[in-house]
């Protein structure tokens, strides 16, 4: 396990019990520290630590709190840094988020007996849950999402007395749940998303506490769980549950999110799910409920977002939806505070986002949800429907004529015909894919934790912006583009922002601009050049608009470009540098992809675009914001070449782009033109296939080819070659690119013929002892 340099941020929140009467810590305990502070390499903000520094500042109850800095030449082993956390025998609360750690999750940790809270998030843990978990009899919390954690979710969980919230997301967990977590009457939270689960979950009524519950993206079902009457959240999104939503759902009075979508359900759909009292967010998308929905139906007070989109639903929409149904305009007196997405349904909304109602009939008798007597309808029934046919036409026929109305028809039904058939389960529309919408929850956890450290979004005074830039003096341009200006600032507290001046041509109120503002305050991320706020520009005649002003952070470090083909000597990045700066920018592709909603895709990337920041944090600079686009266009321009939420394989044209940008990191040479990525890439593939390492090692930038392992350039190579495919379906996933590096990054590690590059890493440890004995 080794720090990053990139300057992370290690919290190391110490509660010590002391004895009362007592004001210093026992000698054990303050060498303890010590050590701690030696193996993070003395950094400079733990400086006046010292053999008599006093850590208690007197008093019965004492917290100590410090934030390390730690430097890529601190390294140390996740072993023995557990085994000098062992000799602090009060520690309640441990947090050790982001920090690259990398193996088993050490036994030792039971010697921590006092421990309430634990999180080992967002590292690179792997293997299974050490059994000496269970002897925390202490332990109230544990999460160690993101990370790389296998195995079967051990039985010994329910013997954890007090544990209240165990989140275990995006791991790679397998096997079903096991029984005895239903018996944890103390359980309040569990979370166990994007792991591989499957089969039927245990009985939970049994944990009376227990109120969130998040299992997405699993394999989980065919059974609907039971629940105790206190959820109230519950997100089982794309699972394989099947069959009806249990009946008792209805009487959930609590549930405030429920979540269902992308699964296998058939049957009716439940109205009573939306009048429940405390329901915010319901979700029943890309499933196969049934039901005629209509007018007078109720909903819940707060109710705020509801998906029925891909299933197979006639009807109307209820009136108390349809004010924030996307697509309809609301009438000025309705409550338009809802977003309602409803496409792909056979309902009577009047556009071109429903199927033909027969269609939504001939599904549900496909698979068996409606009767089979619906299938042999008698003659008279077809009778009943063809003189209806004729009445209606008859009636038509008297206000427009009935030459008209059949030539009319003739001509729809001719086109209904020749239109290929609709898919069963689509997006809910183009801008909401609804797969980003299986676990709203996590989008907002993502949110809050990469925006660590990022000051608060909010909205600025246009005398705060005047004040920032010296009334937008001309020597504070950073630039200017076709969207406006680019100006450097800085805020009354000192805090360096850009500040971005787009113009507004038409005519509009703050309110049109809503949608935008809520899109822009949530591009908050540690990979990002993030959102801090904006500011409209009023006319005062009629108070709308004629100025929006954009403000993000300043990194003020240069760009990826300046630190690998046109850094100068000493200023270039290591190999270990370059494969955890390839690592941020695959992050916050991710984000940009799945953490907002709609997610931003075809976002043109470049190396000259991502900038580092003083600790050598890489962030995306310049992204897809709509708009921008939409500026644009008001202009008369043509705006951004893919529009924002509505791009094919878009996600695929971004890890194209990052394929040209890891092809710089490699070879450190610049690529100005797709002509010399197609040469390169020729170059990269006869470099990988051929016999020996030479070639390979010929093909990487020599200031870093002799500071690296080649399984670690073998494997940056092979991805780099795959996000470079011509065709898109051919080129892989962000996921699977973050974990083709973070593999890249464990056997940089693990090599051994370079003391230096491992001193250097910052992302993997010094030697560690292999014949450390694990406290299982």
């Amino acid at each position: 396990m080794g720090g990053k340099n990139l300057v992370v941020v290690l919290l190391v929140s110490v509660v010590m019990a002391m004895v009362p009467g007592s004001t210093q810590l026992q000698a054990s305990q303050t060498w303890s520290l010590l050590k701690i502070q030696q193996m993070l390499g003395y950094p400079a903000v733990l400086g006046h630590w010292h053999n008599y520094t006093d850590f208690c500042y007197g008093g019965d109850y004492k917290t100590t709190s410090a934030f390390v800095e730690c430097y890529g030449d601190s390294t140390f082993s996740i072993d023995s840094f557990f085994t000098t956390l062992s000799r602090l025998p009060d520690l309640r609360v441990l947090t050790l988020t982001g920090l690259g750690l990398w193996g088993p999750l050490p036994g030792k940790v039971s010697r921590l007996a006092a421990l309430e809270i634990v999180n080992v998030s967002s590292n690179y843990l792997y293997g299974e849950l050490p059994l000496a978990l269970s002897r925390l009899g202490n332990l109230q919390t544990f999460i160690a999402d993101d990370n790389m954690l296998s195995g079967e979710l051990p039985a010994w969980l329910g013997r954890l007395p007090v544990l209240a919230v165990l989140s275990l997301r995006n791991n790679s967990l397998e096997g079903t749940l096991p029984g005895s977590v239903s018996d944890m009457a103390s359980l309040r939270s569990l979370s166990l998303a994007s792991n591989n689960l499957s089969g039927n979950l245990p009985d939970m009524s049994g944990a009376k506490n227990l109120q969130v519950i998040d299992l997405a993206n699993n394999s989980l079902g065919p059974e609907f769980p039971r629940l105790g009457r206190k959820v109230a959240s519950v997100v089982l999104a794309g699972n394989r549950f099947s069959d009806g939503l249990p009946p008792e759902l209805a009487s959930f009075y609590l549930l405030e999110r429920l979540d269902v979508s992308r699964n296998r359900f058939v049957g009716p759909f439940m109205p009573a799910l939306l009048s429940l009292p405390s329901i915010e967010y319901l979700s029943v998308a890309g499933n196969r409920f049934t039901g005629m929905l209509s007018g007078n139906m109720s909903c819940g007070d707060n109710l705020k977002f509801v998906d029925v989109s891909s299933n197979l639903l006639t009807g109307s929409l209820p009136t108390c939806l349809a004010a924030g149904a996307v697509g309809k305009a609301a009438d000025s007196d309705s409550d338009s505070s809802k977003t309602v997405l409803f496409a792909a349904n056979c309902l009577a909304t009047g556009d071109d986002t429903q199927h033909p109602s027969p269609f939504c009939k001939n599904q549900a008798i496909a698979v068996g949800i409606v009767p089979d007597q619906a299938r042999r309808k008698p003659s008279g029934a077809r009778s009943g429907l063809v003189a209806g046919v004729v009445a209606a036409a008859i009636a038509a026929a008297v206000l427009a004529g009935v030459a008209v109305f059949l030539a009319v028809r003739k001509a729809s039904m001719r086109r209904a015909q020749s239109r290929p058939p609709r898919r069963l389960v689509e997006h809910a529309s183009s801008a909401y894919p609804s797969k980003l919408f299986a676990d709203a929850r996590y989008i907002s956890q993502t949110v809050k934790l990469g925006a660590l450290g990022i000051p608060a979004y909010r909205s600025f005074s246009l005398v705060e912006l005047e004040a920032a830039t010296n009334d937008f003096e001309v020597s504070n341009m950073m630039g200017q583009d076709s969207h406006g200006q680019m100006y450097r600032g800085r805020l009354s507290n000192g805090t360096p922002v850009t500040i971005r001046s787009l113009k507004v041509k038409r005519s509009q109120t703050s309110q049109s601009f809503n949608r935008h503002i809520e899109m822009i305050s949530k591009l908050r991320h540690r990979h990002l050049v993030s959102a801090l706020g904006h500011c409209f520009e009023y006319n005062l005649d009629d108070s709308t608009v004629t100025q929006l002003y954009l403000v993000f952070e300043y990194v003020q470090n240069g760009n990826l470009r300046g630190r690998i083909s046109q850094g100068t000597e000493g200023r270039k990045l290591t190999w270990v540098q370059r494969i955890s700066t390839a690592i941020g920018v695959a992050k916050g592709i991710q984000f940009l992809h799945g953490g907002i909603i709609p997610g931003l895709f075809a976002n043109n990337l470049k190396i000259t675009n991502i900038l580092l920041d003083q600790n050598l944090v890489a962030k995306i600079g310049s992204y897809n914001i709509p708009i921008l686009s939409e500026t644009m266009k008001s202009e008369g321009g043509s705006g951004n070449k893919y529009p924002s939420d509505s791009v094919p394989n878009g996600d695929k044209l971004d890890i194209f782009d990052f394929g040209v940008i890891l092809l710089e990191v490699i070879s450190g040479r610049p690529i100005t033109s797709i002509y010399e990525v197609e040469i390169m890439k020729e170059q990269l593939q006869s470099a990988l296939t051929a016999e020996g390492t030479a070639k390979r090692r010929s093909f990487v930038d020599p200031a870093v080819s002799k500071g690296c392992s080649d399984e670690s350039v073998k494997t940056v190579m092979e991805i780099c070659l795959r996000c470079l495919a011509k065709e898109a379906v051919q080129r892989p996933s962000v996921e699977d690119v973050l974990w083709n590096l973070q593999f890249a990054a464990q056997v940089q590690d693990d090599w051994r013929g370079d003391s230096r590059s491992s001193e250097e890493s910052p992302l993997s440890p010094s030697q560690i002892p292999r014949d450390l004995e694990d406290d299982q």
